[in-house]
């Protein structure tokens, strides 16, 4: 028998983390990591490479491991995205939608999961922390304040371990959710096929179109993560610091049958029909082909995630949502600090039962409010005027709420802070209509467009959002922030829901005018034009009215109209 405060089944990306994130915050707690891997080779064969501005906050601001970061992983220059245009056979046809120079504020990362979980393990090893790699976990027996958990070593003989806390790291083999019975399906069926091939790809050199290239004025666009995106898919390329490249290919399951891609040759084929500049790449380095891995139905969800008697689930052991817009590590990074919290409260000898269910409903609140952005939407990916404004207003949400909030350390206060509470309870009656609106938007939307451009600081609002997470705000200041971002996500979302229902309202197509219709008995669309129209100062549009014009053969056909407040200089 081996006694531990703690004891964290999985050494993978969550666990080591979560490990990492107890013991800076607690450094008097003994902690075991139980890893049935010895080593993970670089290039990692897993998904989550790609964080955004959580994740990234978490590592550089919590973790404390942005040497290791600046220095063996890669800086990246933010998700960008191509829609399709006709055959994709000329990326600079498609439109495009990403940064044309560095970001304002708090840099993002692609990360060598190989490389990255690697340094976890001996950077914890050199603080003191135990990780025991080789090592299956056999049984988990959760009791009144004390657990068992038996585990086999590399030689094959059997160890237990007595712990406080049972911290379920396990990924999807979802040790205790299996044991406690807590999965739950969320509807969500999408699958997924990637690979890696041991070379950089360039996507700069995709195209010598001088334009093309003088639309980034600081940044390459190999350094993004990049999607290509089609009628109920995406294509992700990442490059990663091992000098290798990951590939995904996700889709819907009703519009790309799994079995058309869950082989190489077979995602070759698909690549070559939906997205053959991207299938040209890989032929031209299928000979150092690393790897490939298929999941199929991979989104879940969970009926708990903490307990007040001392469990909880954390990354994939826990939820899966969608890998678009890279929220896994995000996820990770949220519930490692609720956790966190509750461990170290609960080893000081505070009865955490309350607060374990205080927590376990902000977690589901957050991420709950994440599922419709995915669920149901993945045929607009086709639609290059529908999508753009989709991806535009999911990462404005993204910045105004969340982020802010995570920035600001506030979730694991959510006890204390019942006004910030009730304001995130908000954000679900703005985001729900506005994500029916997009898929019904979707439907009756021309499909073909060409040729744009656009930035995230095209907007005003955008850099606002963006900029507000770095403010340093108190908590009275950030109550106030958040109300007033909220307050401005109606009105933006009333601005583009009036102007599409306008442009649908006076279109010759009947199907249009009907949608319009629709749209005007809705109460929960209606509501968001009601905010919007009661504002001071009215613009008919913030991304996607028009197109003010169609042009044939090869001239432009798709037309953004900026916000009145848009920064000056961003290049189109």
């Amino acid at each position: 028998m081996t006694e531990f405060d703690v004891v964290v089944l999985g050494g993978g990306a969550a666990g080591l983390t979560f490990a990492m994130q107890l013991h800076r915050t607690r450094p008097g707690t003994s902690i075991v990591v139980v890893e049935k891997s010895v080593r993970a080779p670089e290039a990692a064969h897993k998904v989550g490479e790609s964080t955004v501005d959580i994740a990234a906050h978490y590592m550089r601001n919590v973790l404390g491991i942005e040497p290791h970061i600046l220095g063996r992983q890669l800086d990246k220059f933010g998700l960008r995205f191509f829609f399709s245009q006709n055959d994709n056979l000329d990326i600079t046809r498609r439109v495009e939608l990403g940064h044309a120079h560095r970001p304002h504020v708090g840099a993002t990362y692609q990360i060598d999961r190989g490389r990255f979980e690697n340094f976890l393990t001996d950077e914890l090893v050199e603080l003191g922390v135990a990780v025991w790699t080789g090592h299956r976990v056999n049984e988990v027996e959760l009791g009144d304040g004390e657990h068992h958990v038996t585990v086999t070593t590399p030689e094959g003989e059997q160890r237990e371990i007595k712990a406080r806390w049972v911290v379920d790291a396990s990924g999807r083999a979802g040790l205790l959710k299996r044991k406690l019975g807590l999965a739950k399906p969320n509807g969500h069926n999408v699958n997924a096929a990637w690979f890696r091939v041991g070379s950089p790809v360039d996507i700069d050199q995709w195209s010598a179109d001088p334009a093309w290239h003088e639309r980034i004025s600081d940044g390459h666009r190999s350094l993004s993560t990049n999607h290509l995106m089609g009628e109920g898919y995406w294509v992700w390329l990442i490059p990663l610091a091992s000098n290798s490249l990951s590939f995904g290919i996700v889709a819907d399951a009703e519009l790309h049958p799994f079995d058309t891609y869950n082989r190489f040759e077979k995602a070759l084929d698909w690549l070559r029909k939906y997205e053959p500049q991207c299938a040209e790449v890989v032929e031209a380095h299928r000979d150092q082909l690393l790897d490939f891995k298929v999941m199929r139905n991979y989104s879940y969800g969970c009926e708990q995630v903490y307990s007040g008697q001392g469990w909880s689930l954390t990354g994939e052991a826990g939820i899966f949502l969608d890998p678009l817009y890279s929220p896994g590590f995000d996820v990770i990074s949220l519930s490692n600090g609720l956790i966190t919290d509750l461990v170290t409260r609960a080893l000081d000898g505070e009865d955490v039962s309350e607060l374990a269910a205080i927590h376990n409903t902000v977690f589901f609140l957050v991420t709950d409010s994440w599922l419709p952005i995915y669920e149901g939407q993945y045929p607009i990916m086709g639609n290059a005027r529908v999508m753009s404004a989709k991806v535009i207003w999911d990462t404005g949400v993204y910045w105004a709420v969340p982020s802010l909030l995570f920035y600001h350390d506030q979730f694991p206060r959510m006890v204390d802070r019942p006004r910030l509470v009730a304001q995130l309870a908000r954000i679900s009656a703005i985001t729900e209509p506005v994500q029916r609106f997009f898929r019904q938007w979707y439907d009756v939307e021309p499909k073909q467009h060409a040729d744009g451009f656009i930035t995230y600081y095209d907007f005003g609002f955008m850099t606002r959002f963006h900029e507000g997470l770095t403010a340093n705000l108190s908590d009275s200041e950030l109550a106030d922030q958040l109300g007033a971002n909220l307050d401005e996500l109606e009105r933006i979302a009333g601005e583009l829901l009036h102007a599409v229902i306008a442009e649908c309202e006076a279109a010759d197509e009947q199907a249009r005018r009907d949608q319009a219709d629709r749209w005007r008995a809705d109460k929960a669309v209606m509501r968001l034009v009601d905010v919007y129209l009661a504002h001071d100062e009215r613009v008919d549009a913030w991304i996607t009215v028009g197109p003010d014009g169609r042009a044939d053969g090869g001239g432009r056909d798709f037309s953004i109209r900026p916000h009145t407040d848009a920064l000056a200089g961003e290049s189109r």
